[in-house]
């Protein structure tokens, strides 16, 4: 899919989130969507199959997301996977994000950790990465065991690998 069709389906994402008055709540949403799909090939797979008719894909993602997250959410990733877009739906969903953060004068901080982190330590984390940076961030995070500890965050290119598994890949290089 070309960036241009990526970009139009992210902005139709936005506008009509925007236009239900739900854009943070879906915001959130759908970046936890995004992530989800990136970590199963299996419904990564289903969402993209067109040899499954589009109905039934619909309906993968209702009875996926149904109950977690809000109905406009559903729709909004229903209606893309229905156009046959399944498989760019994660690229999709972060151009979106990015597209309602920019709109809010605000970089994204995508953050993964070990384990998930409370309202206030992604609160901390948010001011750190503030300061880092000094740009406003709006943090999204992800639990990724992989890392072993600590967090990976990624503002735009930047990375951050705060992360065990960095600390004792960096031990190994010096051992």
């Amino acid at each position: 899919m070309t960036e241009d069709r990526i970009s139009a389906y992210a902005d139709a994402l936005v506008a009509v989130a925007r236009a239900e008055g739900s854009l943070a709540v879906v915001e959130d949403e759908l970046f936890a969507v995004a992530r989800a799909i990136e970590g199963s090939d299996e419904l990564r797979e289903a969402l993209s199959d067109r040899r499954i008719p589009a109905f039934r894909r619909q309906q993968i993602v209702e009875d996926v997301l149904d109950g977690q997250v809000s109905p406009a959410s559903v729709a909004l990733v229903s209606m893309v996977v229905a156009t046959g877009r399944g498989g760019e739906l994660p690229s999709i969903i972060h151009k979106a994000v990015e597209r309602s953060a920019s709109q809010r004068g605000v970089a994204v901080a995508e953050v993964r950790s070990a384990v998930a982190l409370s309202a206030e330590q992604q609160q901390r984390l948010g001011e750190a990465l503030r300061a880092a940076t000094g740009r406003e961030v709006t943090v999204k995070t992800s639990v990724d065991p992989d890392i072993l500890g600590g967090i990976v965050a990624r503002i735009g290119d930047e990375v951050i690998d705060g992360s065990v598994r960095s600390r004792i890949h960096q031990l190994r290089e010096v051992i």
